[in-house]
């Protein structure tokens, strides 16, 4: 689902993060299915998976919330089958101790381990030096999900924070973002790893099944979503805010207003 790579309206708009989304999938349980990717035939992303899985440098760890295993349209299955499969591991949990995951602790003690997770004291992704192979660490959930699992877990808090600062907004256009943003756990890492690894390609390789899978939900009666933050500043979200939210956004328009003058 949701990377938490960048903050912001995000922050704001946690409390209400929800899906909204057509599911061909979700509706098509009896129809024949690809081995693979477990998805309908007709909409299968496979074709446009790369040719042969990439090979990459950086060891990828992603953290899963128990609850994503089992949302529709989810993006980290593409990036599982686009990478070779010993670089890419899914740990599903809430709390991530040493006793009942041994296979982190080498992970959490290495010096060259990063979490992607935004923050005051995150550094861009962009100024870490590429000199050397990094496990990079990631939080997949949604954004509450996500904090529940930092905050859970002290051990998280010792490994170095890296964040990224994009201006472009995500390709997974057939789900609700909380802001214009926020990005797929598929992007987050494809944008990482070509940081990383100073391959620049690897972002249009590992996106492009996404591409396709939205494509194929559009044709089947999804609509291109606007972020949570686009609909509420426009006046088109048409749900309660809770008032801890409304306080939020509040503030954030006065300090917006504030630099105008």
């Amino acid at each position: 689902m949701n990377s938490i790579s960048n903050r912001g309206m995000s922050d704001v708009l946690d409390d209400f993060v929800g899906l909204d989304v057509f599911d061909e999938e979700c509706t098509s349980s009896k129809r024949p299915t690809c081995d693979r990717c477990k998805r309908p035939l007709t909409v299968c992303w496979c074709p446009f998976l790369p040719h042969k899985p990439l090979a990459i440098a950086t060891n990828l760890y992603i953290l899963q919330h128990p609850y994503e295993e089992s949302r529709c349209l989810r993006t980290v299955p593409i990036l599982q089958n686009s990478i070779v499969p010993e670089k890419c591991q899914v740990i599903r949990g809430k709390r991530f101790s040493q006793s009942r995951f041994p296979e982190l602790i080498s992970v959490f003690d290495s010096s060259n381990t990063l979490l992607l997770y935004p923050g005051d004291d995150a550094v861009d992704i962009s100024e870490v030096p590429t000199e050397v192979s990094y496990n990079l660490v990631f939080l997949d959930g949604t954004w509450a999900q996500a904090k529940g699992i930092y905050s859970q877990n002290p051990i998280l808090k010792t490994l170095k924070k890296v964040q990224i600062k994009v201006e472009q907004k995500s390709k997974y256009v057939i789900r609700t973002q909380p802001s214009d943003l926020s990005l797929s756990t598929l992007e987050t890492a494809a944008i990482a790893i070509a940081a990383l690894e100073c391959r620049p390609e690897i972002y249009e390789i590992l996106s492009h099944p996404l591409v396709a899978l939205c494509n194929f939900q559009l044709q089947h009666g999804a609509a291109e979503h606007q972020s949570k933050e686009y609909r509420v500043e426009h006046g088109l979200w048409t749900k309660p805010l809770p008032r801890s939210v409304q306080k939020r956004l509040a503030q954030k328009w006065a300090k917006e207003k504030e630099s105008c003058i």
